[in-house]
């Protein structure tokens, strides 16, 4: 089992997403206890290229304060939607230490969090989502609320990933349930 926490960095994880705080609170608690028990906690970085808000040069391409990794914690970089993009090195890291069940939280759920999943659910991983670990924006199509809610309620259980709670999830990170159980 690893936490796999996809670009929560300074300039997209801020008060415009879909339940910021909520959102906010539960990623923090996932990482603390991924981090207590031992689970390796990966992080992913978006780097959008020079002048724009995600460039790796500027403190905006940084990770949220709050969840920022530690010194010994891997960060892979990308510059498309998928964490799992063969550019990125994740899908090797994870085979050669025989890793399958990932939690997944982040942002955006309709670009990067939707690519992630629906990829590493591709290469054969078994993904789960923890209910509000991840948000997005409005978009031209339709609001934040109702994106979070097509990709969580609707999209991603049953055909790409688990839909959990956060209490199965830090039930998985504790050794309390193993990944059969749900």
């Amino acid at each position: 089992m690893i936490l796999l926490v996809v670009d929560t960095q300074k300039g997209c994880f801020d008060e415009r997403l879909y339940a910021f705080e909520t959102v906010r609170k539960n990623i923090r608690q996932l990482i603390d206890a991924a981090r207590e028990n031992g689970v390796e906690v990966i992080y992913i970085q978006h780097d959008d290229g020079p002048g724009t808000d995600l460039d790796k040069s500027c403190d905006n391409y940084e990770i949220y304060d709050e969840f920022a990794p530690r010194s010994d914690e891997r960060r892979f970089e990308k510059n498309v939607n998928s964490a799992f993009h063969p550019m990125t090195g994740l899908t090797e890291y994870l085979h050669s230490k025989g890793e399958k069940d990932i939690i997944t939280i982040g942002v955006s759920t309709d670009y990067c969090m939707d690519a992630t999943i629906k990829s590493g659910f591709e290469k054969g991983f078994s993904i789960f989502v923890p209910s509000y670990t991840n948000s997005t924006y409005d978009n031209p199509y339709f609001d934040k609320e109702t994106a979070y809610r097509y990709y969580n309620e609707f999209m991603w259980g049953k055909r790409y990933a688990r839909i959990i709670t956060v209490e199965q999830a830090l039930q998985l990170l504790r050794s309390e349930i193993t990944a059969a159980d749900i």
